[in-house]
Order: structure tokens, then sequence, then C-alpha cells
């Protein structure tokens, strides 16, 4: 195996994947390094013991709060990074998110692109991950989006109630756009199967669209594309001046290995490429690499969330939820009063007994969570997921200590909006009952903000930008201060939005790789 390749990309997730498969019509020679392996196929991917008591396909590695309290973050290591676990909610960041926003908690800035540069991009990226959704419907949209390649997912007949139910308040849900391979004309041969065992379990039958189906998969036979799993990227070595990366040093059950690519691009994800460039400091960057700025590691958002679960007593007719979202509220409250952005919603997937044991125990306090919400329950709950954009602050930030270990210094911002987006829904579900049940009336609402060991949304660790003195990146996502280096995971975003960040990570990564293939010509 050659030890030289003209590309080296570090990380096998949306970003990574998405350019290694951009790039390998080049015929250029790449190494793709993952520092986990290929999820295994068996069973226990839809077991939901396994998945979210045991944790068996979560990371074990510890990092700390500001406070030096550890954590285990909801972090995966495996081919196709996070993706392979994610919930399939592929959405575009609205025109605005692009722009600097005021918030009721400060500014969100300005980003170096535009929507216009992405648009060609967003809709390549629906299309490749099999983007199910409908326009028109979105009160966000710009109106000149083209049609989904693919329709929306119907909605079960509980959803469907749901939906007439929020319509009657004035509200304008919408289908929430998933990456699923379903065919639902042709239900006998449709990979998806619509299972209760979707977000935060690998799909079995992989009908999940992920970068490890959609991206690093139909590549593994072509002769010009290396992957190499177990190989954790510790460090980047330059030339003397620091203008070249010429070695990416990995850590190996066998030893260190070393790698010389002519471009050298990072998507570890937003925490642990800051982790790989603060690794990384020599005399000519001593403050890590690219970081003559100082923003390397700073910045760090993942979104405000709230997770709520509400139980009415009659059954909701629904095992896969996830099909609807309302962004009524995404820039202002339209009934008055509240002139900022609030966020965004959307259903979860359906949660079984010990679904609920695992993921909302961790968070909601025991005492909130009696053995009555276990499986006795799970056909009368609702989840939601509440986002609202957290803003990016200076000292939010991700720090790599001397020991290796990795802190993350966060603390919660700009939750007006949030907090009445919460109000909202909870008000809204209030009415959200079944007239034919005799004790329909009675129903339970529970809800947390996510602590920070919710990373699946992290960003901006390495945002990008046309000033140099205040950005890591330029706007191609080269590093400012290097001149082969790159970074394609989140880290480059420079405000969260507030909708999940995949579909702008593949999108960018495509963006990035056709800039690439110009410069490798």
């Amino acid at each position: 195996m050659a030890a030289h390749f003209d590309i080296i990309i570090v990380g096998s997730g949306a970003g990574g994947g998405t350019l290694a498969q951009r790039l390998a019509p080049t015929g250029k020679s790449i190494l793709i390094l993952e520092r986990g392996e290929h999820v295994p196929r068996e069973a226990k991917n839809w077991d939901p013991k396994t998945v979210f008591l045991d944790r068996k396909y979560r990371t074990k590695e510890q990092w700390y709060d500001r406070r030096g309290k550890p954590f285990i973050p909801n972090t995966h290591y495996w081919v196709g990074g996070n993706t392979t676990f994610y919930g399939a909610a592929l959405m575009r960041l609205r025109k605005g998110d692009f722009d600097e926003t005021t918030h009721a908690g400060g500014i969100s800035p300005k980003w170096p692109i535009s929507l216009a540069d992405m648009a060609p991009y967003y809709m390549e990226a629906e299309t490749l991950w099999k983007v199910h959704g409908a326009r028109g419907v979105d009160p966000t949209e710009t109106g000149d989006e083209p049609p989904y390649a693919y329709p929306a997912l119907k909605h079960d007949p509980g959803i469907e109630r749901l939906k007439s139910h929020l319509e009657n308040k004035g509200w304008k849900p919408f289908s929430l756009p998933l990456g699923v391979d379903r065919d639902e004309q042709h239900l006998v041969t449709s990979p998806c199967i619509r299972c209760q065992t979707c977000g935060g379990y690998p799909c079995l039958v992989k009908a999940k669209c992920d970068a490890r189906t959609r991206a690093v998969e139909p590549l593994l036979d072509l002769p010009n594309v290396t992957l190499l799993t177990g190989r954790k990227v510790v460090r980047l070595e330059t030339d003397g001046p620091g203008k070249t990366v010429t070695e990416v040093v990995c850590e190996t059950d066998h030893g260190e290995e070393r790698w010389t690519g002519d471009i050298v691009a990072l998507a570890a994800g937003a925490v642990n490429t800051a982790v790989i460039l603060q690794a990384s400091a020599n005399a000519a960057h001593p403050n890590g690499l690219a970081n003559g700025s100082d923003q390397v590691g700073r910045n760090y958002a993942f979104h405000t969330l709230t997770a709520m679960v509400s139980m009415t007593a009659a059954p909701v007719d629904s095992t896969f939820p996830k099909t609807l979202a309302v962004n009524d509220f995404y820039w202002r409250d339209p009934d008055g009063g509240f002139d900022y952005p609030m966020g965004h919603i959307q259903l979860l997937e359906y949660m079984t007994g010990q679904t609920l044991e695992g993921q909302v125990s961790d968070w909601l306090p025991p005492a909130l969570v009696p053995d009555i919400f276990m499986n006795a329950v799970a056909s009368r709950l609702l989840s939601f997921l509440v986002i609202s954009e957290d803003l990016p602050m200076q000292d939010n930030r991700v720090r790599r200590g001397a020991d290796g270990r990795i802190t993350l210094e966060y603390v919660h911002n700009n939750l007006d909006g949030h907090d009445r987006l919460v109000a909202k829904l909870h008000q809204a579900l209030v009415g959200f009952v079944d007239h034919a049940h005799p004790f329909s009336q009675h129903h339970v609402q529970l809800d947390s903000l996510l602590p920070l060991y919710g990373t699946a949304h992290q960003v901006g660790t390495a945002r990008f930008g046309t000033d140099p003195q205040s950005s890591v990146l330029d706007p191609f996502c080269k590093a400012h201060e290097l001149d082969n280096l790159y970074v394609v995971d989140s880290s480059f975003f420079v405000s969260a939005a507030a909708v999940n960040p995949t579909l702008t990570i593949v999108a960018n990564a495509m963006r990035v790789g056709d800039h690439l293939k110009e410069r490798l010509r």
C-alpha cells in the first residue's frame, strides 16, 4: 500500500464520506482514515436494550464539562460516523440563516456564502440521500425550491389527527424531510419498512440514508479509494514554515502510523477536529494548527434542544411518528409579543419502554420517570424535539488538555425564544385528545433541556469566513494559514441555525469537492 496519497480524509461521516465520494471520479488516490470500525450487521442493531440501555455502539470515552465533571458524549465512532445512528431528518438551512440575525439573546452572524451558493448542492444532496418531502407547505421556504425527488412519507392515522389539530389552531405543520429508502408504491419490495428502530439505531436493512450507505460503501471497490479503519488521527505535522501539512499521524492497535498526502481534509466532527488542530501545535503554530486567529475550538454550539414526552390516556395510532414538523415560529411569534427567532419543532421516533428508560431517564430527573412510563404506555406517547439556535460564543469552546483530555466549556444562551416555543407546544397539545375515550381528557407532558452530553448537532469550532483574524477557514473551507488543509465536517458552521445540520454538511462537502476538483486538475 502506498504511503502517499493525493487526498487524505480524516473521518468517514457526512462530511468526509461525501468529500471522498465527490472526488472519487477524478481518479486521484484517496485515503480515508476512520478511527472506528464497520458497524456489525447483527440482530442487536434493532434491539432497544442493546442500543439504549447497554449502549453497545456509543463511545465509552469521557469528556469533561467546564467544572471538570466527566460525561460520556452521545457520539458514535464507526464507519459513517454519527449519521449511522441519526434520525434521518435532512433540512436545508433557511435563507435568513445565512444572514446576520438579531435574536433576543444576541446576534447570529452572517455566513460568507448564501443560500443561493448552496442551493444546487442542497438539491443534489436531497436526491442522493433520497430525501422524502413536500414543497410549498413549510412557511419558511423561499418558494423557488425545486420539488423533492421523492414524495413525503405518509402520516400514520394518529399523526394525521395531530396535523389536523394543529391546523385548527392556525399552525402550518408540514412533512418532515426524511432520508430513507422508502417506496410507498411498492411496499413489498421497499427497503424501508417504517420500523420502530430508526433514530438512534443502525439500520439493519440499510434503508436509512446515511454516510455509510450513501457515500462510503459505494466507494469500497474502487481502485483509487482506500478506507482504513481503526486509525485514530492524533495530530498533523507541517513543514518548517508551517504552510503545508506534511504528515498525518495515527494511533492504531499495532502502533503509530504516518501518512502523507497532497491535500488533507479533516472531518472528525466539530469537537475532535478542534482537538486534532490543538494537538498539532508546533513552532510555526504555537497556539495550535491554523489557530493564529485563536478561534479553533471556540464558538462551539450544539443547539438548544428540549425533548418533550406527551402522554394521553387514549393510544396514539402511530408506529412511525417522525413525519411531521412545525416552522411557524422559526423567525418570530406570529401571534405577537415576541419578534425574535424561536425555532423548529419535529416529531421524534416511536418510543418503547426500554427506549424511554435509556434515553429519557438519562436527562429527566428519575422522579419524573415512574414505571408507568415504560412499556405499558408506549403506545400512548408522542415525543417532540424542540430545536432553537444557541448563539456562537467565544467562551463556549473545546479545549484539549496536555494529557489529551477533552473539555467542553459551555453555558446555555439565548433561551427566551426557546422557552416560549416549548410553552407554545405545551399549550397546543392540551386539547389534543380522543373524545371517544372516557379518560382522554387526562394527559401528562414532561420536558427537559438536553444537557451537554447531547453532542449530535455539534458545530462551529473552526468557522469559515473571509477575515483570517476572526475565522479559521476561508469560504471554501481551506485553512487560512495552510496551503493544503481543509475542514469539511460541521466545524465550519458560522452559526447553528435551528434545524438539523446533516444536509448542510453533505451539501457543503459537495461544494468543497467541486472546488478541489478544479485545484487538482
